[in-house]
């Protein structure tokens, strides 16, 4: 049975060149390719520079240092959320604080951020979640209202725009993320964004590299009389040519599969259209949805849990894989101790976080492919829901 894998990254021969290349060469770490890779990835965003680094989690990291954001900060940040969003903020020393979600669109609302907002406010962490943008325009007028840092988490988000404006523009700093799953993929790596200039974009790119002022390539590749120093205390979360190799051929498809991942989309909206799910809401006129992750809630009252875990089961027979995206982040342990956190505070996150599942959406997926999840989903709901 072809079994179809939730989330499987796809590598064509063009990448599998260049990181045979790159091999051969006897340069694999942060060189040249990275240097590619930025120049055109800022083209595709419309910036003026970026900074490649291993994950988007160290882009967000990366992004609070250099937001001056510490002890005694709050950042405002989404219930529904990975662990590395919030993660980011408690390393910076801050103090994360979440504000709910939207029923209809899932996202991040302007309303819950500024609710939450205290004098100890100094930024907000948006989460453009499964590749639906935030409404960017207001949550900008909120952050200048109150002189307060936007930080847009743009992992799902790479293809999305409001208007023609690319999301990870709006605010101050913004983090992509290439991992395996992501719409384009490097296997593992990020990029930092920002509308504060070179200077900052180099203070970033020294951080991501010990606190260095040269990386490796300009030390070893130059005639071995190269000096450095130590500018900061930084962290090890530069992205390696390896890396870099992949997703600058995957950045070059991404419009091709965009337009596959609407077609995938638009086919199961009408084919569930009659089932006990709640499906995601349409996409706005004005809005490029980057078409991440499709989700279905269960519409079950009691017990959602063992619905879900049947109802996934069910799918993962017929050869189906799916996953969940994600877990209330205010229920996971750790949180809980650290900030006695409780779900029931935030409903509509905790509601979502109890009945959604995410099925497979590559734009990969073969038509028989598709009309397996379909049929696979159709099962499942008629036997289990």
């Amino acid at each position: 049975m072809n079994f179809i894998t939730f989330g499987a990254p796809y590598y064509s021969q063009e990448e599998i060149a260049d990181v045979v290349e790159s091999m051969q060469s006897g340069w694999i770490g942060t060189g040249q390719k990275v240097k590619r890779f930025e120049k055109v990835f800022a083209q595709y965003l419309g910036v003026e520079d970026c900074v490649a680094v291993n994950s988007c989690t160290s882009a967000l990291h990366l992004s609070l240092l250099e937001a001056g954001i510490g002890a005694g900060d709050e950042v405002i940040t989404t219930a529904m959320t990975f662990c590395s969003t919030v993660n980011v903020i408690i390393h910076a020393g801050a103090t994360p604080v979440l504000a709910d979600i939207s029923s209809d669109d899932w996202n991040l609302t302007p309303e819950s951020i500024e609710e939450k907002i205290t004098k100890k406010t100094k930024a907000i962490l948006v989460v453009h979640f499964a590749g639906r943008a935030c409404d960017m325009p207001r949550i900008r007028l909120i952050a200048d209202k109150y002189k307060l840092i936007i930080i847009e988490d743009c992992a799902h988000a790479i293809e999305t725009k409001i208007a023609d404006k690319h999301v990870g523009t709006f605010g101050d700093f913004a983090a992509f993320s290439f991992y395996s799953t992501k719409n384009i993929s490097a296997g593992e790596g990020g990029v930092v964004v920002t509308n504060r200039g070179s200077e900052a974009l180099d203070r970033i790119r020294q951080r991501a590299l010990h606190g260095m002022d040269k990386d490796a390539f300009k030390r070893f590749s130059s005639d071995g009389k190269a000096e450095y120093d130590v500018g900061f205390v930084g962290h090890k979360y530069n992205m390696m040519d390896l890396n870099a190799a992949i997703v600058f051929h995957q950045l070059r498809k991404v419009n091709d599969w965009h337009k596959r991942r609407q077609e995938i989309w638009s086919y199961y909206l009408q084919e569930f259209s009659n089932l006990q799910l709640s499906l995601p809401s349409l996409v706005k006129a004005e809005e490029t949805h980057a078409y991440h992750l499709f989700q279905i809630l269960l519409k079950v009252n009691n017990d959602p849990s063992t619905a879900r875990s049947a109802f996934r089961q069910r799918m993962y027979e017929s050869g189906v894989g799916s996953g969940i995206h994600y877990k209330p982040i205010a229920g996971f342990s750790v949180y809980k101790r650290k900030f006695s956190w409780e779900t029931m505070s935030w409903p509509n996150a905790q509601h979502f976080g109890q009945h959604t599942i995410s099925i497979p959406l590559s734009p990969h997926l073969s038509d028989l492919d598709v009309e397996k999840v379909v049929a696979s989903v159709k099962d499942a709901s008629r036997n289990v829901l």
